[in-house]
């Protein structure tokens, strides 16, 4: 199947298992840990150059979250959700976007109710198998592990926008 990625004005992302490795790690007070790699916010910076919009759903509330999506710039953030189609909605009026215009990288079935309505599903290498099938694209590194790095290079690179947003570090 063809997909206009030149089209793509919004990228959204899910958190466990996406920009992280799925776990969840408590220290001994009781507060939450989570890792995220530098390469993915790397990543999200240059889509974001590009002009490519980047917004966070993710079903779990966390401060962390927080911190890494104000650090990064992403300003729609919609943590605690139980229906992602729901914010997804909110998301497309608030932007005036269509569905095609939307990238969107998940890992769980929780996940396959926007994926299926985008117009360019990712997912990580090591997600659920259920997932795979609606993915235009199947990442080659795992959630956390620069997988969303993946996404932003192959969404700049297809969209012929890489050359323009990269030349400058490659200049001598």
């Amino acid at each position: 199947m063809h997909v206009a990625l030149e089209k793509i004005k919004l990228l959204l992302l899910d958190v466990d298992g996406v920009l992280t490795d799925g776990r969840i790690i408590y220290d001994s007070a009781g507060s939450e840990t989570k890792a995220f790699d530098v390469k993915d916010g790397h990543g999200i910076k240059l889509v974001q150059r590009a002009g490519i919009r980047v917004g966070i759903i993710t079903g779990r509330e966390s401060a962390v979250v927080a911190r890494r999506a104000e650090e990064l710039g992403i300003d729609l953030v919609y943590q605690g959700v139980k229906d992602k189609r729901i914010p997804f909605a909110e998301i497309l009026e608030k932007l005036a976007l269509g569905p095609d215009e939307v990238a969107y990288v998940g890992d769980d079935v929780v996940d396959l109710p926007v994926m299926r309505l985008v117009g360019f599903a990712a997912t990580v290498a090591d997600a659920v198998d259920e997932v795979k099938p609606y993915a235009h694209m199947v990442t080659k590194r795992s959630g956390g592990c620069g997988a969303v790095r993946e996404v932003c290079d192959y969404l700049l690179r297809e969209s012929g926008r890489w050359a323009t947003i990269t030349e400058h570090y490659f200049e001598a």
